[in-house]
């Protein structure tokens, strides 16, 4: 009988065993299952921010096109502008060049005028021609008659742009 109790208990002992590894099972397959939701979900979250930031650097890269657009073309109409400008200057210095050359000419002409009538002032003859062209304004550089005949200086700012 001794041997019988010590059997049953033995016996009550395997069933408690296995009743607790059975839940201890159970425990674990539910742990398991909840770290598993719990990774599924973070996993979700995770890629939830990476496609958040890959929309943002998205974004920023459309931006950063759209302004590097403007930049673009407000450098182009800039150096448009330049040319432009730079083309009118090079008209402006040589019609410069061109009215300098007229002045020293026409001052050379006076030049030779006021020399030609203070070393001749005893000559009539001299005095009398210096005197009408006195009287026909040709002393006044803006009523020369060659002036008036010449052609305006045209210029074009194309002619400066093949360089």
């Amino acid at each position: 009988m001794a041997s019988s109790s010590g059997n049953s208990s033995g016996s009550t002992q395997i069933l408690q065993n296995s009743g607790s590894e059975g839940d201890l099972q159970v425990i674990m397959d539910q742990r398991k299952r909840k770290r598993m939701q719990s990774n599924r979900e973070s996993a979700r979250r995770s890629r939830m921010r990476k496609q958040k930031h890959l929309d943002d650097l998205m974004a920023q890269v459309s931006q950063i096109k759209k302004e590097n657009n403007q930049i673009h073309t407000s450098t182009t109409i800039t150096t448009e502008h330049y040319l432009n400008i730079e083309a009118e200057n090079s008209v402006l210095r040589a019609q410069m060049d061109e009215l300098s050359q007229r002045l020293q000419s026409l001052n050379d002409i006076l030049n030779y005028m006021n020399m030609m009538n203070t070393t001749t002032n005893n000559n009539n003859e001299i005095y009398d021609i210096t005197e009408e062209i006195n009287q026909q304004s040709i002393m006044d550089p803006w009523n020369l008659m060659y002036l008036n005949q010449q052609q305006p200086i045209m210029a074009s700012a194309n002619m400066f742009l093949q360089y």
